[in-house]
């Protein structure tokens, strides 16, 4: 604030915004935007993690952050032979991605733990009941959930997934489309639709 003196009055003048406070203020922002992001994927994993291990023969777990090179969510059957590494993405758009390198990370871990005879890479997307339409402006729509196996026989790249469940592949700047096949997870979810 800034202090102007007329003969014995002194007013008290609002300092104007500069623009270090303006990028301050965006910083700030952005820190925000990107915590409530991150804890939109941490509850959609967890919600994968409580289904699975609600089910008599299974076991799941949340692996950690994704700075250490694993999968969000590693779920096992050893009574069924099966193994999933799961990347689980949930979000307010219409699109939803998923990196090459997450992709690359969850098959190395299927291909160590060779003796499941069924092993599965799983792209969970959940869209959220919100759309984001602007800044801090939503319109309401229906919960989706999608679960596609990711095809081995691909090259990695990364892969997007619609609201509506398609999906593509994205590589400098293109999109392709690819048809992941939706994958009838052992849990019962009144929201997953198989596209």
């Amino acid at each position: 604030m800034l202090l102007k003196q007329d003969n014995q009055t002194t007013t008290i003048l609002d300092k104007p915004k500069t623009i270090s406070t303006k990028i301050r203020i965006l910083k700030k922002n952005n820190k925000k935007i990107a915590k409530t992001r991150r804890q939109r994927g941490y509850n959609w994993e967890n919600t994968i993690v409580k289904r699975f291990n609600g089910l008599e023969d299974w076991n799941a777990f949340r692996l950690g952050s994704p700075s250490v090179g694993l999968p969000d969510v590693l779920a096992v059957s050893n009574k069924n032979g099966t193994i999933f590494t799961i990347e689980a993405k949930s979000g307010t758009l219409t699109t939803l991605q998923v990196p090459y390198d997450q992709i690359i990370r969850c098959l190395k871990w299927i291909e160590t733990f060779e003796l499941y005879k069924t092993r599965k890479v799983i792209l969970a997307f959940k869209f959220l009941s919100k759309k984001r339409i602007g800044l801090g402006k939503y319109e309401s729509r229906e919960l989706r959930e999608f679960f596609k196996v990711w095809d081995e026989s691909r090259n990695i790249t990364d892969c997007i997934c619609t609201y509506a469940g398609e999906t593509f592949a994205f590589e400098n700047g293109q999109r392709t489309k690819i048809n992941l096949k939706d994958h009838p997870m052992p849990f019962k979810s009144k929201h997953q639709i198989i596209s």
